[in-house]
Formats: structure tokens, C-alpha cells, sequence
């Protein structure tokens, strides 16, 4: 099962890592900290639909938006100042060029329509509102490549629908990633380590995240395996958990890190390290931190995988 894949891979990496380590001394610092932010707090399903991204139903329409969003969830990141940065806003706030183009009556959840869709209309669709530089949202051609193979997979095997493609997983959230990286190309996050291949999986499985979140774990997305679902390996978490002394970095990657190609360290080591983080949470959050993580790198790769 690709779940279970994941973590031997996470393991598999930890134990041959060169300049990636996972010091216990900082997991159990870590498992404590997060611990008691989460007593303090608390957390439910139903915040994820409070965010003004996301469907405030769970229905139909929401399972296609949350497909097609997580498809195109990759690299958004910029080398450009804050000011002259790539950025895309509806009603004040960023990061909403789905929901402005569905707005404007631009049917981007449909899959014939993303099956045809042109270089010329994704590069509107994501259009910035920096009118001044006019950066492109970064890596189109392989947004509109994604949007290409989820249309095209979904019309000749799904009838069109990524529900049917949840319908089909029957309840299980391992299935439902099973399938996923299977029949959609882009997100079989997949990559050639000391002469094995690895597997990450990440915006698989926070596809998966999404629906349950957004269902509250009910109905067609209740998944009863959703625990067996790793950490999503992307370019914040091994920052916080460096932060958090659960990742450790050599010198010489620590001084060289954005877009270091030994990114599949970092990112099979967060897994690892979040995953022996769990382990002690259960045999015993993070914005406060924020300020405080800002001179750690973040190792910046362009990849459709995150």
C-alpha cells in the first residue's frame, strides 16, 4: 500500500541520510511543545470549513473543488521582494485564483474544461494583480499540463467526476491515495534515492486531508484508516521542526540549502521526524513561533509535488 510506502521510505532515507538527522532528544522536546500548544487550543474538523478559502458546504461541488485545488498545489513561492511578489486576491483577501475564476463563470472544476484547457487561459486564470511587474504565477506550463491529465484521467475512467473516484475507495483513505497516485501522473511523487525509488506522496495525501476535513470525517470521506496518513512533506514543516530541534542539518547543507538537490532528504526526514513525534504525543501549535524560525532556510525546490 503506498501509505505504508511512505513511511519505509522515511525510514529508509533517516538511516542513510548524510546531511539530514532526526535527533530524539528534540522529537520528545518537540511531541511536549506541540502537545501542550494542542490542550491549549484544541482543534475540530469543522475549522476547515471557517477559512474563507474553502467551501463552507461539504457537497458535490466542494469534493471537485478540493480535487482541482490540491492538483495545482505546487511552488507558489517567489524570489521577487514582498512587494513586487506574485499574489492573487478576491475580496481582499490572497491566494484565490480558483474562486475568482469560478466568479467569473470560468468552469475550472470541470473536467472537459480543464481536459482542453490553453497555456493562454490558465495564464488568466492565475493572472496577478501586480499590475506593475506582471509575474507569472510560477511553473504555468506544468499547471496547465496538470490541469490537462486531471481532466483528461477523470472524463476516460471516472465519467468526469472525482467523486466517483471517492466513491470507489469505499471508506478508506489509503485506497483513496492508492488511486490517486496510480491514475494521476502529477501526483505520484516518486524519486530515485541511493538507487531506490522513494515515495513522498504528499499532495496525494493532503488530498485525502482535505475531503475528510471538509466532510468532518463523515459520510463518504468518514476514511476509518485516516490515522494511517503521514505528515505532507513540503518546505515549511522541515523548517518548523528544525526549529523545534527534531531535524538536525549538516553545515555544509545548512549553508547551501535553497534548492540543494538533496531535497529528498529533508523531505523523508520530516516524515520520520513527525512521525516519531506522534508516536510520543500518543504514548505521553506552531504560529506562535513564527517570528522565531525566520533565519532558518527553507529549502525552496520547484516541483509539482509541493
Amino acid at each position: 500500500m503506498p501509505v505504508a510506502e511512505i513511511r519505509l521510505a522515511a525510514t529508509f532515507i533517516n538511516r542513510t541520510s548524510q546531511d539530514v538527522s532526526v535527533p530524539l532528544n528534540g522529537v520528545k522536546a518537540a511531541a511536549q511543545k506541540i502537545m501542550q500548544r494542542m490542550q491549549q487550543i484544541g482543534y475540530s474538523t469543522a475549522e476547515w470549513k471557517k477559512n474563507t478559502l474553502t467551501p463552507s458546504v461539504a457537497d458535490s461541488a466542494a469534493i471537485e473543488w478540493i480535487f482541482v485545488v490540491d492538483s495545482l498545489n505546487f511552488s507558489f513561492w517567489t524570489d521577487k521582494p514582498q512587494a513586487n511578489q506574485y499574489t492573487v486576491s478576491l475580496d481582499g483577501q490572497a491566494y484565490r485564483a480558483v474562486n475568482r475564476a469560478m466568479r467569473e463563470g470560468i468552469p475550472i472544476t470541470d473536467a472537459a474544461y480543464c481536459a482542453g484547457i490553453t497555456r493562454e487561459q490558465v495564464s488568466y486564470i492565475f493572472r496577478t494583480d501586480d499590475t506593475e511587474t506582471q509575474e507569472p504565477i510560477p511553473m504555468l506550463d506544468e499547471r496547465v499540463s496538470v490541469l490537462n491529465e486531471v481532466g483528461r484521467v477523470l472524463l476516460e475512467k471516472y465519467q468526469g467526476k472525482f467523486s466517483n473516484v471517492l466513491r470507489q475507495a469505499q471508506g478508506s483513505a489509503q485506497r483513496l491515495v492508492e488511486m490517486v497516485v496510480r491514475d494521476f501522473t502529477c501526483f505520484r511523487d516518486e524519486h530515485m534515492y541511493m538507487d531506490r525509488i522513494v515515495c513522498i506522496y504528499k499532495r496525494a495525501q493532503i488530498l485525502v486531508a482535505d475531503l475528510w476535513a471538509c466532510f468532518e470525517g463523515k459520510g463518504q470521506c468518514q476514511f476509518a484508516d485516516i490515522d494511517n496518513i503521514t505528515m505532507f512533506a513540503d518546505y515549511r514543516v522541515p523548517q518548523a521542526l528544525y526549529h523545534f530541534g527534531a531535524l538536525s542539518y549538516s553545515e555544509r547543507l545548512f549553508n547551501y540549502l535553497d534548492g540543494h538537490p538533496w531535497e529528498v532528504e529533508i523531505r523523508g526526514n520530516s516524515i520520520w521526524a513527525v512521525e516519531l513525534i506522534r508516536r510520543q504525543i500518543t504514548a505521553l501549535g506552531m504560529h506562535e513561533f513564527a517570528d522565531e524560525m525566520k533565519g532558518i532556510p527553507i529549502h525552496l525546490t520547484r516541483s509539482v509535488f509541493y
